[in-house]
């Protein structure tokens, strides 16, 4: 049946869905602050019990890797791996960026241009790839700093559709007739069905007992400052 549950855990939302053969048969998500660690476990026992599934049906569990918040990241793979060790299922591991370029698309069929994910880092930087509408990689996934230079080449041809929340701190600094900005919530576990499903039939499988998020960068710690 390629029965999957899919757990996003990137950003502030906090997503789980369940598709069958690469379609979506239940979501369950939120947005919120620090909601993961309270929050996913009960998400992920609602949605089985919407489908009416048990555990032990599950052919497979899949969970967006990153980049994006360490800690929402250390969350959700975390869980996917002790789900696929506990059941003995498949583990499978998707681009958060790539999660969110096909979400887009299948929201534009009709797409013809690049687009391109963005996730909020610090300040002006963000983690970010393009793809073209075929979810060919134009750009690999990186942090970037953004300034009104950037993607100044992939401007110059194309339309380009930026999205996710780090897409909108850029809004001021890209003023392009060629660049638009979507506020919709892309990093939901819906759109990773049909790649969680590609990867499935590829049996594209990651070690469980190795396996660690795509972070991107080194997680940096910082003290708060004492008030005066």
């Amino acid at each position: 049946m390629s029965t999957i549950l899919q757990l996003e855990t990137a950003t502030p939302v906090c997503s789980v869905a369940i598709s069958v053969k690469g379609e979506t048969v239940v979501l369950k998500e939120e947005k919120a602050p620090n909601i993961h660690a309270s929050n996913l476990t009960l998400f992920i026992d609602e949605a089985m019990k919407t489908a009416g599934l048990t555990y032990a049906d599950l052919d497979a569990v899949a969970v967006s890797k990153g980049p994006g918040s360490y800690t929402g990241l250390r969350i959700g793979v975390s869980t996917a791996k002790g789900l696929c060790f506990a059941l003995e299922k498949p583990f499978i591991a998707v681009n958060t960026l790539k999660m969110m370029a096909n979400g887009y698309l299948l929201k534009h069929p009709n797409f013809g241009g690049l687009v391109c994910p963005m996730i909020d880092a610090r300040r002006m930087e963000v983690f970010t790839a393009v793809f073209d509408h075929k979810l060919g990689e134009v750009e690999h996934t990186h942090a970037k700093i953004v300034d009104d230079k950037s993607f100044v080449l992939e401007l110059q041809n194309h339309y380009v559709a930026f999205i996710g929340d780090g897409a909108e701190k850029c809004k001021t600094v890209i003023d392009d007739p060629n660049a638009h900005f979507y506020t919709d919530n892309f990093n939901s576990a819906g759109y990773m069905s049909n790649l969680a499903y590609e990867a499935y039939q590829a049996k594209a499988f990651e070690d469980v007992a190795y396996f660690e998020p795509f972070y991107l960068k080194d997680f940096v710690f910082t003290t708060p400052k004492k008030k005066v």
